[in-house]
């Protein structure tokens, strides 16, 4: 039996208050954080860069051709076995993640080796972003207020990058980004409606929940 196996409800560390229903619950996609978070492709272009100078290097010298074959074989060997490595760890970053949005907050559970969980309270939510990828998948940061720190290398790799001061935890690597995106909009801005006086209009209410939205070709 694992750790998650003891969750009252998957994701979760206990059960919700009544009256509270989750809206969205998903994972990231583990070759969106390979590519993103692990590097895989910068790193598989550097071992082909080094290869093309290697096998440059020897034909210059003379060095004969079996000779290039082998020391290239090593040089693939390499990259593949950090690669895989890579990947791998990719894999269970992905593996070990969920993400619950209900109708009071968003809940981050990640952790390979040692599983936290994050209970972001709506209210605590300054504002919510939205990035698009080329793949189709996309992240959603949240900005806190300022009076609510978490340590960058907690929330690693679900925190918005370069953001050290006021780290930004976020939702990463997710399938159908603008999708979410929606649902977290359309839940911060019925939050917000309950916490607003009445004569702020549904408009301006929405328009304050809303993501912004970044687009970024992978």
């Amino acid at each position: 039996m694992n750790e998650h196996e003891t969750e009252p409800v998957r994701g979760l560390p206990e059960l919700l208050p009544a009256g509270e229903t989750i809206l969205w619950q998903g994972a990231p996609r583990w070759g969106a954080l390979a590519r993103r978070v692990f590097h895989v492709r910068k790193i598989a272009l550097y071992f082909a860069i080094l290869l093309a100078w290697l096998v440059y290097a020897d034909i210059e010298d003379g060095i004969a051709p079996w000779s290039i074959v082998q020391s290239s074989l090593w040089v693939i060997g390499g990259a593949a076995v950090v690669i895989a490595i890579l990947s791998i760890l990719a894999w269970l970053t992905a593996r070990s993640a969920i993400f619950t949005i209900t109708t009071r907050r968003v809940v981050m559970r990640f952790g390979v080796a040692f599983p936290v969980t994050f209970n972001l309270p709506f209210r605590r939510i300054r504002s919510a972003g939205l990035r698009r990828y080329g793949d189709g998948s996309g992240d959603i940061p949240l900005a806190l207020f300022a009076d609510d720190r978490i340590a960058y290398l907690v929330l690693w790799p679900y925190a918005r990058p370069w953001r050290f001061s006021q780290a930004e935890p976020m939702l990463r690597g997710l399938q159908d980004a603008g999708q979410v995106a929606e649902i977290l909009a359309g839940a911060l801005a019925a939050d917000m409606a309950t916490r607003t006086p009445v004569t702020q209009t549904a408009s301006d209410t929405a328009a304050a929940a809303k993501p912004s939205s970044q687009a970024a070709a992978e």
